[in-house]
């Protein structure tokens, strides 16, 4: 099989990331503010969330339309436990969402709301025991696939790349956002893997 297939599926998570990554950063926040005033406060996150899912579309197109091959197909019943395992990620994905706020997470409450640049530090539920547990989640969910091709082993790889260093670069502007109270947080809270016992 040609690597180019696995080998531009993976460029393109790297471009969507780089300007996922590049969208959510302070610097387009605040010329986004300088461009359009109040506005970009109450409308900023909810077009960064559906310009963040049509500009993955075409990526996921590769991983479809180009050739691929098959690596492996897990049999029953352990890929009865991964299905169950993805559906308990789903679960703590969805969990996580509401636990920070779903509306504030999808854009619509700074719609409304009368101070949209102000969210609060979560660290209770699941961020007890990781600091990002919508990442962690993610990184299960893709990893327990019972299907693996050439393809969607470059698209997991790209994106484990990604939400590692994507969870990286979240965390210098939390830092920057609730200063001595993250750094507290982080200090006692493990970033993906939940090695240890809440305190």
């Amino acid at each position: 099989m040609n690597l180019l297939y696995p080998v531009l599926v993976f460029l393109g998570v790297v471009l969507w990331g780089f300007v996922h990554s590049l969208t959510a950063s302070v610097w387009a926040k605040a010329r986004a503010g300088q461009r359009w005033g109040a506005a970009a406060s109450r409308y900023y996150r909810l077009i960064y969330n559906v310009f963040s899912v049509i500009t993955f579309l075409p990526v996921l197109a590769l991983v479809v339309l180009l050739p691929d091959r098959p690596l492996y197909t897990i049999p029953s019943p352990w890929s009865t436990l991964m299905l169950a395992g993805q559906f308990l990620a789903l679960v703590a994905l969805m969990a996580g969402i509401l636990h920070t706020d779903v509306w504030h997470f999808l854009g619509f409450r700074q719609l409304v709301s009368e101070s949209p640049d102000s969210p609060r530090l979560v660290v209770s539920g699941f961020y007890r025991w990781v600091r990002h547990p919508l990442y962690t989640a993610g990184l299960i969910f893709i990893w327990l696939l019972t299907e693996m091709t050439v393809n969607r082993l470059a698209l997991n790889i790209g994106l484990s790349l990604y939400l590692v260093i994507g969870a990286l670069y979240e965390e210098r502007k939390l830092v920057l956002e609730f200063g001595q109270a993250y750094l507290e947080y982080r200090e006692r809270t493990p970033m993906l893997i939940p090695w240890r016992k809440p305190a």
